[in-house]
């Protein structure tokens, strides 16, 4: 085999190897380091508990439980006869099972990213009754005009997550799924 041979084979296998390396980098590549792909870091698991589903989702979304840390379901939970200005009481044993269920399905239990980033910003000490109040997401929603939430009627609170986040029923707050209403989509 001549040099010039031995050249252009080389060049060759070179460039088909760096072809198939990029083939191969973008198969693969489902953006786990953002909120897209099949690994979207922003998905949590649902509530899927069907009392909690009636008894909490008929005035408001059912918060995922993950949202929280049990020692803040628990403490929802016994102060039900004044529930944010409500009287949201239920019976003994209902009561009872719910706050089970919250705490065994809270943050510290659910291993996936936010749930795991909510806990890291909350001070130990600290026992948010308002999903709202927590560390993280106040950061994560501080950029966001006051005009396009508390100020718009069609929102009204950060407390409403499913009047923008419209995944939030499935678990998932990945931000190319917020959709302000009378805005539009956001994207920080």
């Amino acid at each position: 085999m001549n040099e010039k041979t031995l050249y252009t084979l080389s060049a060759t296998a070179l460039i088909l190897s760096a072809g198939l390396y990029a083939a191969f980098s973008f198969a693969d590549d489902d953006d786990d380091d953002h909120d897209y792909g099949k690994n979207n870091k922003y998905q949590i698991h649902i509530t899927n508990n069907p009392s909690y589903q009636e008894e909490c989702g008929a005035c408001h979304i059912a918060y995922p439980s993950a949202l929280l840390p049990a020692r803040s379901w628990q403490k929802i939970m016994s102060g039900l006869s004044d529930h944010f200005g409500e009287n949201a009481e239920l019976e003994a044993a209902t009561q009872a099972q719910l706050t089970e269920y919250l705490s065994t399905h809270s943050a510290e239990h659910d291993k996936s990213y936010l749930p795991q980033k909510l806990l890291r910003r909350l001070p130990s000490g600290q026992t948010p009754l308002r999903i709202s109040e927590l560390p993280y997401l106040r950061h994560e929603h501080k950029e966001i005009p006051v005009r396009m939430i508390s100020n718009n009627p069609k929102v009204k609170s950060i407390s409403q997550c499913n009047h923008c986040h419209t995944q939030a029923d499935k678990g998932s707050f990945a931000e190319r799924e917020i959709n302000i209403p009378g805005v539009g989509r956001w994207d920080d």
